[in-house]
């Protein structure tokens, strides 16, 4: 739920009223990610959503606009302990352009780690740059912190 609401919301919200909000939101669809299962055990999650239903994105001086094109954009993986160093952000990432692109989206965008930087307990958790690079994705622009902005045009 980071993404989706504001600074001071994050700041004050209780697990719980997050949880809620999750559960709200899953409800209400459409889905807020996608979830890859192995042997019937969830695996993996990317979250992803049109820009404009994050509000993180849409106050924050962080991660503002490039442009003004209409993107969807991709702010978290998980992988289980269990199943990392087995490709599943590629099938992740991948599979998030297609349900991108089959609800509509033109472009996806993305602000992942860049190489060299240690994948140390979440730091890779907005996706790593190989990854999108494999995948198609173009840098257009770098964030405040130095991540690059990377975009996917789907049209």
């Amino acid at each position: 739920m980071y993404f989706r609401m504001r600074s001071a919301d994050n700041a004050r919200a209780r697990g719980s009223e997050r949880k809620a909000a999750m559960k709200a939101l899953v409800a209400s669809g459409p889905p807020p990610g996608l979830i890859v299962y192995l042997n019937g055990e969830p695996g993996g999650w990317v979250s992803l959503d049109s820009r404009e239903r994050f509000k993180m994105l849409q106050y924050s001086r962080m991660y503002p606009p490039v442009d003004d094109q209409p993107v969807w954009t991709i702010v978290c993986f998980v992988v289980g302990r269990r199943f990392r160093r087995q490709g599943l952000m590629t099938h992740l990432l991948d599979a998030a352009v297609r349900y991108a692109r089959e609800n509509g989206a033109h472009a996806v965008e993305a602000y992942p780690l860049e190489p060299g930087n240690e994948l140390k307990g979440y730091a890779g958790y907005m996706g790593v740059r190989s990854v999108f690079d494999r995948s198609g994705f173009r840098e257009l622009g770098r964030l405040k912190n130095g991540r690059p902005v990377m975009r996917k045009e789907l049209g």
